[in-house]
């Protein structure tokens, strides 16, 4: 029987660490709760010492039975025996903030990148946030302007690290108006998904299906019904005309086949408007 990939948990950034830790909770938990051995890559950012002590000292508190960071700052590290150890005997790799394009400059084609691969592919938990989210994309946006319409030439795209195909991941989205990014985005990859994830909020990805966790919402962008675009026509700074696009707005608790590409709302809780029409 064909082992099943690992869930992905992909996180908008800036989540609870101090409080109820809903995500990182939850994070303990499919990584084995008690028994859990987190890799924590700390490649992101610009002070690995400080942001990898921090979610030692969390996951720990949480209940992790081990905790490691790995700093992988030149790709030779990304190469050594060592670090490959850690990442197959880790329940859970996760992935801090900082700079994406550090991540796949450090780690791509690398040792260390294929046994992320293959233990993913064998069930190994992955996670990351707000940097660390955008990598796990096939496609992911590297640099953008924000609090903007969508105009072409404001967002700039690069190869992520492939752990999810057909997604276009976006973060800190409300609280930085990154829609007009977003669904630059798509204009230009329109046979992808763009995934905005709120901050202290997270996408869970098992198989084809994702559910929602934290305190604010995930905005779906659909371009594949797109009945009219002037992207060919317009100059860049210009904004885009997008007619035919679909967006879903789904906080906690809301469930999407990234597959079918439709919301599952078998479990959903109803609307108020619903419940006043059947009442």
């Amino acid at each position: 029987m064909r082992p099943t990939p690992g869930p992905l948990v992909i996180i908008g950034g800036a989540e609870d660490k101090q409080r109820d830790c809903v995500i990182l909770r939850e994070l303990v938990r499919l990584a084995g709760g008690e028994q859990a051995r987190i890799v924590v890559i700390t490649s992101a950012t610009e002070f690995p010492i400080e942001v990898g002590n921090e979610y030692v000292q969390v996951l720990t508190r949480l209940g992790a039975e081990e905790v490691h960071p790995l700093h992988i700052v030149k790709r030779e590290d990304a190469n050594a025996p060592f670090a490959v150890r850690l990442v197959e005997r880790a329940s859970c790799v996760f992935f801090t903030g900082g700079e994406q394009g550090r991540i796949t400059r450090l780690l791509g084609g690398t040792q260390l990148d294929a046994a992320l691969h293959r233990r993913h592919g064998d069930g190994l938990v992955l996670a990351g946030t707000s940097a660390g989210a955008s990598v796990m994309s096939s496609t992911m946006i590297v640099e953008g302007e924000a609090e903007t319409s969508p105009r072409p030439g404001i967002v700039h795209m690069e190869p992520g690290m492939e752990f999810l195909n057909g997604v276009v991941i976006d973060q800190h989205f409300a609280q930085r108006g990154r829609l007009g990014r977003l669904l630059s985005a798509v204009t230009k990859y329109p046979h992808h998904l763009g995934m905005g994830i709120d901050e202290n909020t997270a996408v869970v990805v098992s198989g084809a299906e994702c559910r929602v966790i934290g305190s604010g919402a995930v905005s779906i962008v659909d371009a594949s019904a797109l009945t009219y675009a002037n992207v060919e026509f317009a100059d860049r700074g210009e904004p885009l005309a997008l007619c035919g696009i679909r967006l879903h707005v789904l906080p906690a608790g809301h469930r999407f086949d990234l597959r079918d590409r439709r919301p599952i709302l078998e479990d959903a809780e109803p609307h108020r408007g619903d419940e006043e029409l059947t009442s």
